[in-house]
């Protein structure tokens, strides 16, 4: 039969159920996986948390996960183009929800970071990283014809500065550093001139420099000392493991416990006795690898590699510029937690708060990552439309 037999409705019924296989099968099987790891971490990590509630954390993670995965079916059906025009109130809603933190949200541990609902918790920062990647990257779209001058690359930098300094100061070191690496991405992925990036790397660099060794020289703390502590302890977490390096030190002594294949649940002593802190959240890595060992923790750094893989391929694929930039800011978003988390738990990198995407316990983080892989098979699925469009009609 040829095209010019097809009748229009016909063709409109066909493209339904072709819609659905657009979707990304390794993006969507990468996300289900480390769901699935979660339940089982966690199920094992907590069990003992919760007196006479051995399911209260794997209840509510299996709560968040089929939330978030509903949410991001629905994401992928919606026309993200159509987010450019309220990228002034999405912008808006960012700033606003992280300052009304300060007057409103609840303290735990010392940080003022989220707002007590009467079911669960938010964090506002958490959804501000997602909420910066899609208004950031509708601003580099509209100034596309200038990005190589210093205003527009002054702009952006500044627009992804505000908010993180908000977070900074909530204070959440960690979710600061990662609106940071997504406005420097956002840079990057537009084109911006080397010079400039080299210059903004530098002026990081001294910023770095100042805050941790110039200004409490002077008497002026800009960070609390007890985060300059985790920042510089994974330098030699061995001279100082009841202070700065405790946590890293417990993390090598976890990890290293669990050998080829780990431990078991039963075993997991580090875990089970609290040797690990946050078990659950930022070191649940350090979990992985006492309990399942180094073929637990291959698998769980596969799904992730699979999952940066897939997004920097939509990345490549996507039908304009403002899909590109937002796979972009999702992927750097993405990467940088992987790395920094895992980094930390294994002595490479500073303690900051980081949880691991999908794999970390907390409501706020997994919807966001879900609906992080909704736009990212949403650009997918209109850039798979887009191409047989195309192809369509050179067949006509």
């Amino acid at each position: 039969m040829s095209t010019a037999s097809i009748h229009p409705a016909d063709d409109a019924v066909l493209a339904r159920p072709r819609r659905l296989l657009l979707f990304d099968p390794l993006l969507l099987l990468a996300g289900l996986g480390l769901a699935a790891c979660s339940l089982v971490i966690l199920h094992g990590a907590t069990a003992t948390a919760v007196r006479g509630s051995p399911l209260y954390y794997v209840e509510r993670q299996a709560i968040y996960i089929a939330l978030g995965l509903a949410i991001a079916v629905l994401i992928a059906r919606v026309d993200y183009s159509r987010l450019r025009e309220y990228k002034f109130g999405l912008y808006g809603l960012l700033i606003v929800s992280n300052a009304l933190v300060f007057a409103l949200g609840s303290t735990s541990l010392g940080a003022q970071r989220r707002f007590n609902l009467p079911l669960f918790q938010v964090q506002p920062s958490e959804f501000g990283k997602l909420l910066l990647v899609v208004s950031l990257a509708a601003f580099a779209v509209d100034r596309s014809r200038r990005l190589h001058e210093w205003s527009t690359t002054a702009r952006i930098t500044l627009l992804a500065l505000g908010p993180a300094l908000l977070v900074i100061a909530q204070p959440d070191l960690g979710t600061g550093m990662v609106l940071v690496v997504v406005g420097f991405a956002m840079l990057f992925l537009a084109g911006t001139a080397w010079k400039q990036l080299a210059a903004l790397v530098a002026m990081f660099a001294v910023a770095i420099a100042i805050v941790l060794a110039g200004a409490p020289g002077l008497g002026v703390h800009v960070v609390k000392p007890y985060q300059v502590q985790r920042l510089t302890g994974f330098l030699n977490p061995s001279s100082n493991p009841r202070s700065g390096g405790y946590q890293i030190h417990q993390s090598l002594i976890t990890i290293g416990s669990g050998q080829k294949t780990g431990l078991g649940v039963a075993n997991a002593k580090q875990t089970t006795l609290g040797y690990i802190p946050e078990n659950s959240t930022d070191f649940v890595f350090s979990v992985v690898g006492e309990t399942y060992g180094f073929a637990g923790a291959a698998l769980v750094l596969l799904l992730y590699a699979l999952l940066i893989w897939r997004a920097l391929r939509i990345l490549t694929m996507s039908k304009n510029l403002y899909g590109t930039l937002i796979a972009g800011g999702i992927l750097a978003m993405l990467m940088f937690q992987v790395f920094v988390n895992v980094g930390m738990t294994v002595g490479i990198m500073p303690v900051t708060g980081v949880p691991l995407p999908l794999l970390s316990y907390g409501g706020s983080s997994v919807l966001v990552t879900f609906i992080a892989l909704g736009l990212l098979q949403a650009i997918h699925i209109q850039a798979r439309m887009a191409s047989a469009g195309k192809n369509r009609t050179l067949i006509s």
